[in-house]
């Protein structure tokens, strides 16, 4: 049995890659990379690497060939290519190479959520399902890592500001991308996941970030555009801010507080907590 995993040299790529090794042993494992110089620089001594552009359905059909099963990890928007179209590459790919299981790296919700985040997550799905392909859509919440802001200016024994008072279900990176190389071994993986760690709202966020730090800031809701505001005068520049705004939108608009305890089930264990969690990206 051949397993691959597209977007390799990705941060979530790599811990796949490495949990996935530890799963199902090295010899059954093919990272699809964009870059190869950059994939053997930065992936495990003796994976097999494959030269993969989204941008080109040729290069993934070539990269694909002989894989059993396929992590596919999405794309990041505003490429030279748009991300529906890559996607629609990969997922032309895989038919014709094909492979018998995709497991996709989704949107929270993707067919009924209002959040623009979730229109190319909704396409791909439902490519996937009209090719017919065995699938299961890993449709993941909000990783932590998101909030590097946030949980800096804590760390920093600042205060902390969020414009949102809706919640998400923060968990680390590291816990997604170590559930999504399991599913790709599962016997019979359910149709859809979706993964989350335990819904929280940004006070919540704060009290474990005071707890994690020992530091005793204020923990502050403002508006939008008084948020924005404050990023500005802290030197972006009024593109960046906005861009950086707009990340608490999928909270704000209910998308990503949906409960779940499938993440933990797939790990086989309770998710890091909270406080250690942020002590483990901060340090």
């Amino acid at each position: 049995m051949k397993y691959a995993i597209t977007a390799a040299t990705g941060n979530f790529g790599q811990i796949a890659i490495k949990k996935l090794i530890d799963l199902v042993g090295t010899d059954n494992v093919i990272a699809i990379v964009r870059n190869l110089e950059k994939g053997q620089k930065l992936l495990p001594k003796g994976v097999e690497i494959r030269q993969g552009d989204y941008d080109d359905v040729t290069t993934m059909e070539k990269a694909l060939k002989g894989v059993d099963r396929v992590l596919f990890i999405s794309s990041q928007p505003g490429g030279k290519v748009a991300r529906g179209t890559q996607h629609q590459n990969v997922v032309t790919a895989i038919k014709n190479a094909g492979v018998d299981f995709v497991a996709y790296t989704s949107f929270p919700n993707a067919q009924a959520s209002t959040s623009a985040l979730a229109n190319d997550h909704r396409l791909t799905e439902k490519l996937i399902e009209e090719q017919g392909i065995k699938h299961s859509f890993l449709r993941n919440n909000w990783y932590l890592q998101n909030e590097m802001g946030f949980l800096q200016s804590g760390a920093n024994n600042q205060t902390a500001t969020y414009w949102t008072d809706q919640q998400a279900g923060w968990a680390l990176e590291r816990e997604y991308a170590e559930a999504a190389a399991k599913v790709i071994t599962l016997e019979n993986p359910d149709a859809i996941y979706e993964f989350a760690g335990k819904i929280r709202s940004y006070a919540d966020l704060g009290a474990a970030l005071q707890k994690a730090t020992g530091n005793n800031f204020e923990v502050k809701q403002v508006s939008r555009d008084a948020y924005q505001a404050q990023l500005q005068a802290g030197g972006l520049d009024a593109d960046t801010a906005a861009l950086f705004t707009s990340f608490q939108a999928p909270i704000e608009d209910g998308s990503l507080s949906h409960q779940s305890d499938s993440l933990a089930k797939v790990l086989g264990r309770e998710l890091t907590s909270l406080p250690e969690a942020i002590n483990e990206i901060l340090n």
